[in-house]
């Protein structure tokens, strides 16, 4: 069942949140904007999700008239399953100029009217997108998880749905739910920060940008939703986090490696 996260005339966006099943997979939101007969997707998944999603969107949407993919960046969990979603209708796929070259090799040689034509692509500034009659954004937070990462804000709702960034890792399962407590929430999402984002400095342009457009709630791809108090600290959290690049040193580049792999277990 989706999340309605607004609701307004002929706009609604609408979250999917419980689409993976027990430990299969890391939990991953998925995100449906539709304005009048217009209709976008967000950050749709790989097979793990596609037909438990098709499901799902058909309380809402008829799937196969969706008209954009919106991509924040190339992980399979955003895009593995984009082959199926251009066969299955006549969407344009919008990504980072830096992936478009790279998403098609998801596709099979042999589909038909799955060349260039079915992309829009991102220049590293960002873009706006049309929406029917309405536009979405595409804002830069590139090296916040991905090189060519992308934010997406809908400026009807203004929803700034932010991929990777501000994610939490909870159990599939768990409630949907707007954060009310950031400090009870914070360590779910710091493991996955301090690993992921590229550095403090990457951050706070980021923070700068999205405290500057003033959203009224920011939804990750990962994890529960923010607004109002819990965003400001979440926000303020962020511009402070020392992660990726900041917490190097000469102990994690060895060449003496005595460790053996183990079995995956998330």
């Amino acid at each position: 069942m989706g999340f309605v996260l607004f609701e307004s005339g002929q706009h609604r966006c609408v979250a999917y949140s419980d689409l993976v099943r027990g430990d299969d997979g890391v939990q991953a939101n998925q995100f449906l904007i539709k304005h009048g007969d217009a209709s976008a997707l967000m950050d749709p998944g790989g097979a793990l999700l596609y037909n438990p999603l098709v499901l799902a969107l058909g309380r809402d949407v008829r799937p196969h008239e969706i008209g954009l993919i919106l991509c924040s960046h190339q992980d399979p969990d955003i895009i593995g399953a984009i082959d199926k979603w251009l066969l299955y209708t006549k969407a344009t796929v919008v990504c980072s100029k830096l992936w478009g070259r790279f998403v098609p090799h998801l596709v099979p040689h042999y589909m038909e009217n799955a060349g260039r034509e079915r992309y829009l692509l991102v220049d590293d500034e960002g873009a706006r997108i049309p929406l029917g009659d309405a536009h979405l954004v595409a804002l830069p937070a590139h090296f916040l998880h991905s090189v060519g990462n992308l934010s997406f804000y809908d400026p009807t709702s203004r929803i700034l749905f932010s991929g990777d960034v501000c994610s939490g890792l909870v159990p599939s399962g768990r409630e949907y739910a707007f954060v009310e407590d950031f400090e009870a929430y914070r360590p779910c999402m710091e493991g996955f920060h301090r690993r992921y984002m590229a550095s403090n400095r990457v951050l706070r342009l980021w923070v700068d940008m999205v405290r500057d457009l003033a959203p009224e709630m920011i939804v990750p791809q990962h994890g529960m939703p923010f607004r109002g108090e819990a965003m400001t600290q979440m926000l303020d959290w962020l511009s402070r986090l020392d992660c990726g690049i900041d917490l190097l040193g000469p102990m994690h580049y060895r060449h003496q490696v005595t460790r053996e792999a183990t079995p995956a277990h998330y």
